[in-house]
């Protein structure tokens, strides 16, 4: 059976996608949101929403949002950044935006004939545009949320001496284990409520790690999604000096996983948010 059809909602509403549905929100600080408009044969035609579509069986949301904003809008999936995802979810339907942040010289472009044009729109004036009925129901919680990035600053001895599982024999190893995991993490994305940021329920993340390493755990080398930073000498001293400098944007969510209550209060006054090893871990072991 095709993924592209539509389906008969528990809301009482038509939806494509017998898998549920994808969108990209691209934002650029120069430019605004990258929005679409609807060519005028298609459903709810005319009206301004994201490049988006079905997912095709097997699919996930962040591919299927990467595909189909190539296929509508000439977006190559490495002119962007994904940052986290908020889903719509109507129990037989679901729909996901992918939220990301755009390469300063993507240049979008009309690619098929399901868009008549495409505009980047300052966050401030979306509203005033004849949205799809969807996105304007969403819009207001997608704009809090609008080009944020989740750091996690990850305090590598104190989480690998949370459980004891001889790491003591190998501090190296254990640090380059827990990189590896971490790796995954940032691939899979993490849930917001795990994370404690308060965007919702529905809303999950693709963070941005940095592995603080010391001591004997020195010389472990980054890994796709995971950054290595090496403390010189103090480990706690070097990682409130990464935590104020994790952000990319001043509005950007940086999260300390350490259990070191010292440094937990040292971080939060920079304004970060902290987490202890032992939710991080069963989260790892999920």
């Amino acid at each position: 059976m095709t993924a592209n059809r539509f389906v008969r909602c528990s809301c009482g509403r038509l939806h494509w996608g017998a898998h549920g549905a994808a969108g990209l929100l691209l934002s650029d600080p120069a430019r605004g949101v990258l929005l679409q408009r609807r060519a005028w044969w298609v459903h709810n035609g005319s009206t301004w929403a994201l490049p988006g579509g079905a997912l095709e069986t097997g699919e996930t949301v962040r591919e299927a949002a990467a595909r189909e904003a190539w296929e509508e809008a000439d977006v190559p999936k490495t002119a962007f950044r994904a940052l986290s995802a908020s889903v719509l979810d109507h129990g037989t339907w679901r729909y996901t935006t992918v939220l990301g942040v755009a390469d300063s010289t993507l240049d979008a472009r009309v690619a098929n004939q399901e868009s008549s044009e495409l505009r980047w729109v300052a966050p401030g004036e979306v509203a005033d545009l004849q949205l799809h009925r969807d996105f304007a129901e969403s819009w207001p919680r997608l704009r809090d949320q609008l080009g944020r990035e989740l750091v996690l600053v990850v305090d590598g001895a104190n989480v690998v001496g949370s459980r004891p599982d001889g790491w003591w024999r190998d501090r190296r190893g254990a640090a380059e284990r827990l990189r590896d995991r971490l790796a995954r993490l940032a691939e899979r994305g993490i849930a917001d409520t795990v994370a404690g940021l308060g965007a919702g329920p529905t809303w999950e993340w693709w963070p941005r790690v940095v592995l603080v390493v010391e001591g004997q755990a020195r010389g472990v080398d980054p890994l796709a999604g995971v950054e290595i930073e090496t403390a010189p000498a103090d480990g706690d001293s070097h990682i409130v000096a990464v935590t104020a400098q994790a952000r990319r944007r001043p509005q950007d969510h940086v999260v300390v996983i350490t259990a070191d209550r010292e440094l937990r209060s040292r971080v939060t006054a920079l304004g970060a948010s902290t987490m202890g090893p032992g939710t991080l871990l069963r989260e790892l072991d999920g």
